[in-house]
């Protein structure tokens, strides 16, 4: 039997049927973001649609009687460097749009909703966080955004030993210092796009330099495209489809191993966040806030001049 179904295919009737208690909804997420000169404006979403359709296929292999409804893909995001072809989301939005959507399941009586995300910009991974909890608590249902733990855990080198497992040898001292300075467009996201579509790839990102930036760099906005800078960060002349099909099966156990914690209910705190999502500044409400503060005062200080 058909376990594994698209959204926009199923008819009212078709999805009213369905176990609530079985069933589990991937809300798919990414933006429309530029990725240097080689690289599609969609790699975050073909990306994200990839570890979809995999948790999916995993779900309905582990888990007898379960089935999963696959949301179509929603092209926003924030956080993004922005060029030409980069579609800029306010931070709010996305995580508006999550809620309504959220929201829309948990009233028709879904109690698992999963979030699939291929990007890392640190508000665009509270945004989803933040969605997932307001949903969760709304409506006592179970709704994780789970990327950016394991995007934190993965950049952070804590599966180099699983991946070297999968690849059949260890990383040479070269490619660990390629892997730590791997941020965009480079030696990962190149691989998963020559693994998922090579014919998107242009063949110059065997030519590209490495392109390396510290953290205070970092903490500039679009510097990957300051200086003349062509917009990617790391070693995409790496690349290699190899290790995307190593890392990326990392990925699926570990991220099917927090989703079968979040179905069970054994899901922790610690395991639901990314780092950014316990800093205020990062929060989706907090240069509002501020501003709100700042007028107050403002007031304030005038009413005591002119009294």
């Amino acid at each position: 039997m058909m376990s594994i179904y698209k959204l926009e295919e199923l008819s009212t009737t078709a999805l009213d049927q369905m176990d609530r208690e079985r069933t589990v909804v991937i809300l798919t997420v990414s933006p429309l973001e530029e990725h240097g000169p080689h690289l599609p404006l969609g790699v975050d979403a073909l990306t994200a649609q990839y570890f979809a359709q995999g948790l999916a296929d995993r779900i309905v292999r582990e888990r007898a009687g379960w089935q999963v409804v696959l949301a179509p893909t929603l092209y926003l995001g924030s956080f993004t460097f922005d060029h030409v072809g980069t579609m800029k989301v306010r931070q709010r939005v996305v995580r508006d749009l999550l809620v309504d959507y959220g929201t829309s399941f948990a009233r028709a009586g879904f109690h698992y909703l999963l979030i699939s995300n291929g990007h890392a910009g640190p508000g665009h991974l509270v945004a989803l966080e933040e969605a997932a909890r307001t949903v969760s608590r709304r409506y006592g249902i179970r709704m994780g955004s789970l990327t950016g733990h394991l995007a934190w855990r993965f950049l952070t080198g804590k599966y180099l030993e699983q991946i070297e497992s999968r690849l059949g040898r260890p990383l040479s001292p070269e490619e660990r210092e390629a892997f730590r300075e791997d941020a965009h467009g480079g030696w990962w996201e190149t691989s998963m796009m020559l693994l998922l579509r090579p014919d998107l790839v242009d063949p110059v990102y065997r030519e590209l330099p490495p392109s390396s930036y510290g953290w205070l760099d970092r903490l500039r906005p679009n510097y990957p495209l300051k200086n003349g800078g062509q917009g990617y960060v790391g070693h995409p002349a790496l690349a290699d489809p190899e290790f995307a099909r190593a890392s990326g099966q990392v990925l699926l156990d570990a991220g099917m191993e927090l989703v079968n914690k979040l179905l069970d209910g054994r899901l922790r705190s610690t395991e639901q966040h990314s780092p950014f999502f316990r800093l205020v500044i990062f929060r989706t409400n907090f240069w509002r806030a501020v501003a709100g503060v700042l007028v107050l005062a403002a007031t304030a200080a005038l009413y005591w001049v002119l009294r």
